[in-house]
């Protein structure tokens, strides 16, 4: 039901007829087509940009993670590197001590086999002494009542004194050599007096035993022992302590040095005569060298002279000019050149005139075509195939039908080539109902 106003105000009001308008229709339509076209292209664009946006965010994320990775890597690398450095540090302190602690032990080794050398020798040099001068007292004790029985005499009681007068010269004479000992003096002087006490003390000893039967023999000869055993042993003692002062190397220790001299000497000449060996065997070697290299030049210069006189001639003259030896391979090139003109040794005019008329004729041969059953398109052709007759002709531009075109064919566009496609297609959709 429809309400029409027939008259306003007592006046009959015209109503305009309605019309279709195609053109405003159109307007509208290709505006409301533009404005779909223009919210379809932000909304691609948006998309793009929203894909793009996220593209590059896995990247940024991407190359975040990667920049992280190779953080943590140089990170384990340097905590590697510095685990190992530590390692290297801890051994080497552990070898520097292991080294030290076995050259300490060597060391307090050495210390305690000196210290027990060096007890050893206090030891045996006291039982030494004591022991000489045991064996002195016991001769003075065995030697003396013999001299005092000897020299006894009611009419003249002062000889009583000369047994202490003999035995005492000796015993006197031994400290003499002690003190000379420990005062870095000559000691030949107190041993020869000490010699020659003993040796008349026992010399007495011994007449009273022959000529005294209150003496007897025996006693005689046990006295005179005792009067020469007792100064011997204290003036070896002596001796030895004077060496030790000294520093005289003794038997033992001579003996060890000349044998490790005459090792020491033996080396060396085992050492000389190898090297004297390797020298005349590379002299050997040089000789025979040298040798056939002269053999080889005599060889050379003779053939030289036999094939190539006019050059070996001038050869001659420029080695005679120039005072050398021999023909150098020097002198022989530039007499070469000079009699041939040619720089190459071995190659005259007429060698390389051959030669350049070769390579023409070479150069010709394989320049020019080949007519006949082996000529250069007849050698492209292969044998024919049987061809099925029921296939189609698939070759191009002889009158055939073309092969036909499946789908597949063609490679697929690209996503972003389709999106392209899309916008110029929905841009010029109103641009085509406008006109």
């Amino acid at each position: 039901m429809s309400t029409a106003i027939d008259k306003v105000n007592g006046h009959v009001v015209n109503v305009p007829e309605h019309r279709f308008d195609p053109v405003a229709l159109a307007e509208a339509e290709a505006i409301r087509t533009r404005a779909e076209a223009e919210a379809k292209a932000l909304r691609i664009k948006a998309e793009g940009e929203a894909d793009a946006e996220r593209t590059l965010a896995v990247d940024r994320a991407e190359e975040l993670r990667l920049a992280n990775e190779r953080k943590r890597m140089r990170l384990e690398k340097d905590q590697a590197d510095h685990q190992a450095h530590l390692a290297k540090k801890a051994a080497e302190t552990a070898k520097a001590d292991a080294e030290k602690e076995k050259a300490d032990q060597a060391a307090e080794e050495q210390a305690h086999r000196e210290a027990r050398e060096a007890a050893e020798q206090d030891r045996t040099e006291r039982y030494w002494k004591w022991g000489a001068r045991s064996i002195y007292a016991v001769g003075l004790i065995i030697a003396a009542p013999i001299q005092f029985v000897a020299f006894w005499d009611r009419e003249r009681p002062f000889l009583v004194a000369a047994p202490a007068l003999l035995e005492g010269l000796a015993l006197v004479l031994a400290f003499g050599a002690a003190w000379a000992v420990a005062h870095r003096r000559d000691v030949a002087p107190y041993r020869i007096g000490i010699m020659i006490g003993a040796l008349v003390a026992a010399g007495i000893n011994l007449w009273h035993g022959i000529t005294d039967s209150a003496i007897g023999l025996n006693a005689g000869l046990i006295g005179a022992i005792a009067s020469l055993g007792g100064p011997v042993v204290l003036m070896a003692y002596e001796h030895g302590i004077a060496q030790k002062a000294d520093g005289i190397p003794s038997w033992r220790e001579r003996r060890a040095t000349e044998k490790a001299a005459e090792e020491r000497a033996a080396a060396e000449a085992v050492a000389r005569a190898e090297k004297e060996a390797v020298v005349a065997e590379a002299a050997a070697a040089k000789k025979s060298a040298e040798n056939q290299a002269e053999e080889e030049r005599k060889r050379r210069d003779e053939d030289r002279r036999e094939h190539h006189p006019a050059v070996w001639d001038l050869a001659e003259a420029l080695r005679s000019a120039r005072g050398a030896a021999s023909v150098t391979e020097q002198i022989w090139s530039e007499a070469w050149q000079r009699v041939t003109g040619s720089k190459a040794v071995g190659i005259d005019a007429e060698i390389e005139a051959t030669s350049r008329a070769a390579e023409a004729r070479m150069q010709t041969v394989t320049s020019a075509p080949i007519i006949g059953a082996f000529s250069l398109i007849e050698s492209q052709k292969g044998p024919r195939s049987k061809r099925d007759p029921n296939a189609p002709d698939g070759r191009r531009n002889n009158g055939g039908t073309p092969p036909r075109r499946r789908a597949g064919d063609t490679a697929p566009y690209t996503p972003g080539a389709k999106k392209q496609a899309r916008l110029e297609q929905t841009a010029a959709q109103p641009a085509e109902e406008s006109k």
